[in-house]
């Protein structure tokens, strides 16, 4: 028994199953919107399905990718595939078994879910590539991630409304800003590998401000989805928090001190998503 749930935990180490906690609040605050108050309990139960199914499939897809890039890399050569801990065809089916539950949820939930999951897969396969041919490889992964809103707003609805691309739109820069601060870490090892990232492209002074700049064009986003959909006093005193968690984020990091930065990006971004969320459902609550 503890050899199995020593091969469970090490799947759950490759995948960073602990930064679920940066999308699926988006997921559930799209569906709190959507349902204009809590969606049903079958609803929130398939959505979690296709949320851990198409990011545990993602994860793994990227592991199998990237495999021989992070074995290069001294700051991911400890990783389960690189080291051998994990084989390569375990991995393959692990992402089918994640990929195969994603698609099983979407059927679960409505037709247009599942008309579009093959899209959501196609993009998440792309973002694994872009690293080695643009710099704008933050941007692909935004893309991916504001699936879960898309997709949440889809599963309780069975249509897709234009109000919801704000929201999306704010987790496409949320997620672009943040993932821009973490390829800080990787810079020199991008530019002697040939590998392309926005740190790489315009050094770590130039990073930090578009970093700042993605993150307030977040903010105004999420603000936008407030006005969009007449939220009330809790959605907008959690923008003051989201606001303050934002400006205490990027004071954590400085051009000659990165030493804070997996502060800022595993604390900080994790708050900030949950904030979001947990004021939205006070709004719906109260």
């Amino acid at each position: 028994m503890s050899a199995v749930f020593q091969k469970i935990t090490l799947y759950l180490r490759m995948i960073k199953f602990s930064h679920s906690v940066f999308a699926l609040p988006f997921a559930f605050t799209s569906a709190l919107i959507a349902a204009s108050g809590i969606p049903s309990a079958r609803q929130v139960f398939w959505i979690v399905v296709a949320m851990v199914g198409a990011r545990s499939g993602a994860m793994g897809l990227n592991r199998i990718i990237d495999r021989t890039i992070d074995a290069a890399n001294p700051r991911t050569a400890g990783r389960e595939l690189p080291r051998g801990a994990i084989g390569v065809s375990e991995t393959v089916l692990f992402v089918l078994v994640s990929f195969g539950l994603m698609i099983l949820a979407a059927y679960m939930l409505n037709p247009l879910c599942l008309r579009l999951s093959p899209l959501a897969i196609a993009v998440l396969f792309l973002y694994s590539y872009t690293k080695r041919f643009t710099w704008a490889s933050h941007f692909v992964l935004g893309l991916a991630i504001s699936a879960s809103p898309i997709g949440s707003w889809m599963a309780v609805k069975g249509t897709f409304d234009p109000a919801i691309i704000p929201l999306a739109s704010a987790v496409i820069f949320w997620l672009a800003g943040f993932d821009v601060l973490y390829a800080l870490q990787d810079i020199d090892f991008d530019r002697s590998h040939g590998l392309y990232s926005i740190p790489k492209r315009f050094g770590v002074k130039k990073s930090l401000y578009l970093s700042r700049s993605l993150h307030a064009a977040s903010f105004f986003l999420l603000a936008s989805n407030g006005i969009i959909f007449s939220l009330g006093a809790f959605y907008w005193t959690g923008m003051l928090v989201t606001a303050g968690l934002f400006i205490y984020e990027h004071s954590l990091i400085k051009e000659n001190d990165l030493s804070k930065l997996d502060m800022a990006f595993f604390n900080m971004n994790g708050y900030i998503s949950m904030t979001v969320f947990l004021f939205t459902l006070m709004d719906y609550l109260v």
